[in-house]
């Protein structure tokens, strides 16, 4: 596991090059503190930072092949590298190490851009080929490993992280209006956008190629996998049995747990307590022949902590248990912290937790195990089943005039004949949102400022002298992305089979809301300097789960149906069947202590990000409101702390200032 950054020459040198690498490589160093490399010539420099766990020895990088004229720089885990050996060797190539890295170079060789369709596992790389002039650059199918560029005027950059290339005099951070509206709804891009204009990302599953033989044409980036497509491929006609789902099933998450603990390092798992990761914890104890280590994180507030369903299930498989506990101070004390790390602003509280667990677990392991992903693959959000519902009956609804079901939705949004909290379980029913998926299905499940919202926040009153973004029109293409992947499943030629809304929901989420998530995974737990590994998104179970009958997902209420079948006996029956906590926070009570002070002035702050953005009186009106309890605005206004702390620390440069702590010592 490591952190890569390269770019093309420009006319300063080798020198000049050599500096900017060397400063880029040291901003990512907490991504390989093992050791360091770097390889330039006249037209490209790369380097490299590495975190040690294959070939310990052997492993330095950059690597070229036998007669250096193709060099590699490589973040991630090829797991089956040693199955792709004796066929590469059988074809001439020689080895040298015992590294996974290795096998990347020879199958460029052997197989030229196709050699990622052999590959499982976690990777970004970039391969320099000296002889044809030509960069190549791949991102695994899942966008576990990160990889952001830029192209700007023919030169091109890129890095594992993006304040690495803001090292490089010719990118400088600004913010990129078109992606507000989206980040306001979402709390993330999803589509190759970044916050940061001028940076793009390399999107799961595809692949770049530059040639530098000459005149600089602009990158060519080439989608090399989509499960859906993979699983259609390999879909067959013939009825299963419901047993014979469960039994591959088993089969198919026992080999992705084995394959995933290569390591020539010690290696441990997260636990949270929850299905995913107690399964996984069960098969590790199985399969290693020492100890298992595991780790969890909790909150003092105990309404909001699953460690004892985490220690439950430690005493269940045997493993030694180890746990860190957060309070509200270090909670908010780390988040301008864990922002520079993210590159962006958090999305999900729980990438605090994320990290603390990380730190707890780097003093012991180097590698750990994780649990994301089966909710993406096997439905296991709650939202799934709740969307079903609510399509159901707004089908059956809609045969109301749109002019009384209009007046039923404001009577619930604003009637003092109800509670908040009625209105708020209202809200999200047929009863109170539109028709349209955006309307009940994201703003529902996703957004924190919907369309109309964002108008509010965003407009201010008329006559406002700021400059804003383009307003409403943006903020309803806030959905364009989630939008475009669902319609990307849906329905398919005449003579094959459509898929479901389920599927189409599955489809739509891990093509955005799941990257986000990985991304996360890799920044919380590099911030630690320790590699994070997701056997559950081994991309053949990936597409085993494409291709499973929508009710071996979800069957009645129970969600991760085969899943949680399948792993019957591993874990306690209590722990398989419980009710899903989502790794929740104390957020909102801590928001309307009097002790968020600060945090409110900050967001108040005239010189800050919000200040050039956002209505002030749009913005007090909604402090106040979730203060005084008349409303729950928790994800509104940790959206926009967030915006606010990463304005501060990368746009107006005062990191230091953010780090020296958030909240008063309590």
């Amino acid at each position: 596991m490591c952190g890569i950054a390269g770019f093309v020459n420009g006319a300063e040198g080798n020198e000049f090059a050599g500096r900017v690498l060397g400063r880029m490589m040291e901003t990512i160093r907490h991504r390989g503190p093992d050791d360091s490399g770097v390889y330039q010539d006249e037209v490209i420099s790369l380097g490299h930072r590495r975190l040690s766990i294959i070939d310990l020895a052997g492993g330095h990088q950059p690597m070229s092949n036998e007669d250096g004229t193709l060099w590699v720089i490589y973040n991630g885990e090829i797991f089956n590298h040693a199955g792709l050996r004796p066929e590469l060797e059988r074809a001439g190539h020689r080895y040298r190490t015992n590294s996974d890295t290795e096998t990347i170079l020879h199958a460029w060789e052997q197989y030229g851009p196709d050699c990622v369709l052999r590959f499982r596992g976690m990777f970004a790389f970039a391969i320099w080929d000296a002889r044809g002039r030509t960069l190549f650059c791949a991102r695994d199918r899942l966008g576990i490993k990160p990889f952001y560029y830029v192209w700007r005027d023919g030169w091109f950059g890129f890095a594992s992280e993006i304040k690495a290339l803001f090292e490089h005099p010719r990118v400088s951070p600004a913010l990129n209006e078109s992606a507000l509206g989206e980040y306001l709804a979402f709390g993330y891009t999803s589509d190759e956008r970044t916050l940061f204009a001028g940076v793009r990302k390399l999107m799961p599953g595809h692949h770049l190629l530059l040639r530098l033989d000459g005149e600089r044409t602009e990158p060519k980036i080439e989608r090399y996998w989509d499960s859906r497509a993979q699983a259609e491929a390999c879909a067959t006609a013939s009825v299963r049995r419901e047993e014979d789902w469960i039994a591959e099933c088993r089969q198919r998450v026992e080999e992705t747990v084995r394959m995933r603990l290569m390591s020539d390092v010690p290696l441990g798992m997260f636990l949270s307590g929850g299905v995913d990761s107690s399964v996984i914890a069960a098969l590790m104890k199985r399969m290693v022949p020492g100890p298992v280590v595991t780790f969890s994180v909790g909150y003092r507030e105990s309404e909001y902590s699953e460690l004892d369903y985490a220690r439950r299930v430690a005493r269940w498989i045997g493993s030694e248990h180890r746990e860190v506990v957060l309070g509200r101070d270090d909670f908010f004390n780390a988040l301008p912290r864990l922002i520079w790390h993210e590159d962006e602003p958090i999305t999900w509280p729980s990438s605090v937790s994320l990290y603390f667990v990380s730190r707890l677990a780097s003093k012991h392991v180097k590698v750990v195990l994780t649990g994301e992903g089966a909710d993406e693959l096997f439905a296991g959000y709650s939202r799934y089943r709740f969307h079903g519902w609510n399509s159901r009956w707004a089908r059956r609804y809609g045969v109301l005039p749109a002019a009384l079901r209009g007046r039923i939705r404001q009577w619930i949004a604003g009637s003092s004949l109800l509670g908040a909290g009625t209105r708020r379980k209202l809200g999200h029913t047929f009863l109170g949102c539109g028709e349209s998926l955006e309307s009940l299905y994201l703003d529902n499940f996703y957004c924190a400022f919907s369309a109309d919202a964002q108008q509010e926040l965003l407009t201010g009153p008329r006559g406002h002298p700021r400059g804003r973004p383009a307003g409403r029109a943006q903020a309803e293409a806030c959905a364009t992305n989630f939008r475009r992947y669902f319609d990307a499943g849906g329905p398919r030629p005449e003579g094959t089979r459509h898929p479901s809304l389920l599927e189409r929901l599955l489809y739509a989420d891990q093509k955005t809301y799941l990257v986000e998530l990985l991304m996360k995974q890799d920044r919380m737990s590099m911030a630690a300097s320790i590699e994070s590994r997701v056997p559950l998104l081994d991309h053949p179970l990936v597409e085993f789960a494409a291709r499973l009958p929508g009710e071996m997902k979800l069957r009645g209420t129970t969600g991760k149906y085969i899943f949680k079948k399948a792993a019957e006996g591993l874990v306690p029956r209590e722990i398989l069947y419980r009710r899903k906590m989502g790794f929740p926070t104390p957020l909102r009570s801590w928001l309307r202590e009097a002790a968020a002070a600060p945090l409110f002035d900050l967001l108040r702050a005239p010189d800050g990000l919000l200040g050039a953005y956002v209505d002030r009186r749009a913005l007090e009106n909604l402090i106040s409101r979730h203060q005084s309890g008349a409303e729950d605005a928790t994800d509104r206004i940790w959206r926009l702390l967030n915006l606010q702390l990463w304005g501060e620390i990368f746009l107006a440069g005062r990191r230091e200032k953010m780090e020296t702590g958030l909240m008063r010592t309590s």
